[in-house]
């Protein structure tokens, strides 16, 4: 977990995206991209298997399948699961910058 610390503690934003490779979440790996694209190095957009994380999915309580999460320096601003679009997203990281 000192690795997602270090993540985290980003003074731009982090969206991270907790998904499972067995789940047919509606959430794309292009959403991520049209997201990453339309904001360039202003954040940073990264994606994290459930299974292969399943102690950092549990100590964040991530129950759905995708979760999203936003992070600045440290802080959590922003949660929600379900699927989410590339606009929506955008719209959010924009909000803390």
């Amino acid at each position: 977990m000192t690795k997602f610390g270090e993540l985290i503690n980003a003074d731009k934003p982090v969206l991270i995206d907790f998904y499972a490779d067995w789940s047919e979440a509606e959430n794309s790996i292009g959403t991520l991209r049209d997201v990453a694209a339309a904001l360039g190095d202003k954040a940073k957009v990264i994606k994290i298997d459930i299974k292969k994380n399943e102690t950092l999915a549990e100590a964040l309580r991530v129950k759905g399948n995708p979760t999203f999460m936003i992070y600045k320096n440290g802080e959590m601003k922003w949660r929600q699961t379900g699927a989410q679009d590339a606009k929506t997203l955008i719209g959010l990281i924009l909000q803390y910058l």
